[in-house]
């Protein structure tokens, strides 16, 4: 593949309550824009076309056809061409890919992809059936209050039956999220504190969702925009002239995979039962960002953003990267090979659970902390020396996943 270069982007305050705050879709979205351009250096006039990540901006606002709204935020952005892309929470994964065709194909140089959901303006019983909408709606979780932590129950039981599963390591995983959100800036749970006993069993402190999910194993609902510009080689070359900085040291994302499985969770578990790994197709779509970066798996990584809508997709991650063999993600936890100061620390931001999860906004988000990594700007939650940093966002229940293997 052509490499697609990261010039910046502007992530919005993950703890917002955009409601509350008098704004919606369009506000975040032209913060998100307007401010990554800035930080990116770039015009809106050099803006060849714009890709929007959203999930449900119809069921929370009422709000649909966003690439107008994007054609709204500035005079010169009127007449780019823009369009939406919807894959439950890996949508804005889906704008990325997108946008980085796009350029390869040398449509255009320049593109703007914005990952936007605003999700806090409704309660949360209603929040939980919109989400719903990302199962297959009628044939599964029928009868369940919370659909998502129902089914992500069912991975919990997958994994306890076919490896066994101590929920500690569970917690261990929230514990990690929060923990590592309070050095993160835009972080939603950055200022939140816990009691002793809030990451165990306690049904009072951490109270059952659903089935075997609690409280502390959930990502939280959340409002939040993010925007990154990528570019052609030819463009980022001429950009890299014009900032009098070395091309080579400029963040591109080198290697993309993206697979789809079949919608029911049943159906995907019942497929697997005698595979080494729950979810062979995750793997797949890990293994096909390698193999088109020219890499040969986990040791050749220093960081991971990876998607934990529960402490369980988590869990689920670590051993289909390969940190671990199948079904001992817990030795990664236990001898701190995922913690921020480890050998492969896995989402040094907080990931979805302790940063927070705008579903549509998600995988342009851990492709901007990708970046940040890699240029020295995460601040208090930088990694050392990043060089190379892989993200994992899926949709439903991992009915749509994609990864991104970006570098300098």
């Amino acid at each position: 593949m052509t490499d697609v270069f990261v010039l910046g982007g502007h992530q919005t305050d993950f703890a917002t309550n955009w409601a509350r705050r008098g704004g919606g879709i369009f506000a975040m979205m032209s913060e998100a824009v307007l401010d990554a351009l800035d930080a990116s250096g770039i015009a809106p006039d050099e803006v060849g076309v714009a890709h929007i990540g959203n999930f449900a901006g119809e069921l929370f606002t009422g709000q649909g056809h966003l690439g107008g709204l994007f054609a709204s935020i500035a005079p010169e952005l009127d007449g780019v061409p823009a369009a939406r892309h919807e894959a439950a929470c890996a949508s804005g994964s889906m704008a990325v890919l997108a946008a980085g065709a796009d350029l390869e194909a040398g449509r255009y140089d320049v593109a703007v992809v914005v990952g936007v959901e605003q999700m806090r303006n409704v309660a949360t019983q209603q929040a939980a059936e919109h989400l719903g909408a990302a199962l297959w709606v009628g044939a599964e979780a029928t009868d369940e209050a919370f659909p998502w932590p129902a089914q992500f129950s069912e991975i919990v039981d997958e994994y306890d039956g076919r490896h066994g599963l101590d929920y500690r390591h569970l917690m261990a995983l929230a514990e990690k999220a929060f923990d590592n959100a309070k050095r993160n800036g835009n972080a939603q749970t950055r200022s939140w504190r816990f009691e002793d006993d809030a990451f165990g069993v306690d049904d009072e402190l951490n109270p059952v969702v659903a089935g075997r999910i609690r409280k502390q194993d959930c990502a939280r609902i959340t409002d939040g925009a993010v925007a990154v510009v990528l570019a052609s080689p030819r463009f980022a070359a001429q950009w890299a002239k014009r900032h009098g900085t070395d091309l080579a040291g400029l963040p591109r994302v080198t290697g993309w995979g993206h697979r789809t499985a079949r919608m029911k969770l049943a159906d995907k578990l019942a497929a697997s039962r005698e595979a080494p790994l729950v979810f062979p197709h995750v793997r797949a779509a890990i293994a096909d960002a390698w193999a088109r970066a020219g890499i040969a798996g986990p040791a050749a990584l220093d960081v991971i953003e990876t998607h934990d809508c529960f402490t369980i997709t988590e869990y689920m991650a670590i051993d289909h990267f390969g940190i671990t063999p199948p079904g001992r993600s817990w030795q990664a936890i236990e001898d701190g090979t995922i913690a921020p100061d480890g050998s492969l620390p896995v989402n040094p931001s907080g990931g979805l659970i302790g940063a927070g999860h705008p579903v549509g906004a998600t995988g342009v988000r851990m492709l901007l902390d990708a970046h940040r990594q890699l240029t020295g700007t995460a601040g208090e939650y930088q990694v050392g020396g990043a060089r190379r940093v892989q993200t994992l966002n899926i949709g439903g229940s991992a009915t749509t996943v994609a990864s991104l293997v970006v570098e300098r």
